[in-house]
């Protein structure tokens, strides 16, 4: 019960990436149910891949970078920017902060966790986009202290998204089936059970074990409160098409079974993290989109 309570409250706690700074006291006075913050998620961000198709908005040029901001504070400052309103503001489109994924998520998680609610960023891979393949996608998991079990949120999926994908589940509690999180879709991978071919971005044509395991270093980091953009490159992370050497293979063994059951395993892994400098996050890692590298 303890070191139940050790491992709610460290993820109660908000990281580096989700410092609100200056602009702390706007998330303090948000609605404190689930629900409730993520249709104001929702009303903060639009998707840049699917803006013109899924909401008519053609994104201008000065603001297609926003995808690449990194912490919430920086995130934050850009949408108070465009409009000073209170978050609980729903923005028309051409207002709301260009994001993909992970934005949506950390947003998300930044509000739980200021409300002294434990939640965290998994990586992982989500069927409901392409049937057939797993495509690479954020969510947010936070702790339901009624059910007493962790729960995956998809803030992204507003009713435009759930129309558009004809889903049948519920986005404030996603079936594990419909989400891996990278460690599962990396033993999948590894026994056989799936395809590593169907893994990774189809309209970017990049999938294969290496993409599962780039996604496995990035959960894991996540789990240790470092939530990396999606494109982020580090360390021990192969390159595109590596082929994966057995020494490597094992390596990432490990790091699926740490993450699989991430309460369970908890002190470990964290200790894992901070011993290896390959799988920490280091200053400065390379943007794969932007082709540099840029200092956290």
């Amino acid at each position: 019960m303890i070191l139940q309570q050790r491992i709610l409250d460290f993820y109660s706690r908000q990281g580096v990436m989700t410092f609100a700074g200056e602009f702390a006291f706007m998330l303090n006075t948000l609605p404190n149910d689930v629900e409730s913050l993520v249709r104001i998620v929702q009303g903060l961000g639009v998707y840049d891949v699917v803006a013109p198709e899924f909401y008519n908005f053609t994104i201008p040029k000065e603001r297609q970078n926003e995808i690449h901001i990194r912490s919430l504070e920086k995130m934050l400052g850009c949408l108070l920017a465009v409009d000073a309103r209170p978050l609980t503001v729903a923005r028309p489109v051409e207002k709301r902060l260009i994001c993909r994924c992970r934005n949506f998520a950390l947003l998300l998680l930044s509000m739980l966790q200021a409300l002294g609610l434990s939640a965290r960023l998994r990586c992982g891979f989500a069927t409901y986009f392409n049937p057939g393949y797993f495509e690479d996608h954020w969510v947010c998991e936070y702790w339901n202290t009624t059910q007493k079990r962790w729960i995956l949120i998809d803030a992204q999926l507003d009713e435009v998204w759930r129309e558009k994908l004809k889903l049948n589940f519920d986005i404030l509690d996603v079936p594990r089936n419909c989400f891996l999180v990278a460690g599962d879709a990396w033993n999948k991978c590894r026994t056989g059970e799936a395809d590593a071919s169907k893994f990774g971005i189809s309209f970017a044509n990049l999938h294969g074990l290496w993409f599962v395991a780039g996604n496995l270093v990035r959960d894991i980091a996540a789990l240790n409160k470092m939530e990396m953009l999606p494109w982020d490159i580090w360390g021990i992370q192969p390159q595109l098409d590596e082929q994966i050497d057995n020494e490597h293979l094992e390596f990432f063994d490990k790091l699926a079974a740490l993450s699989h059951d991430p309460n369970e395993s908890f002190h470990e892994l964290y200790k894992f993290y901070a011993e290896n400098s390959n799988l920490r996050v280091p200053k400065t890692v390379f943007n794969s989109i932007l082709n540099r590298t840029e200092t956290i």
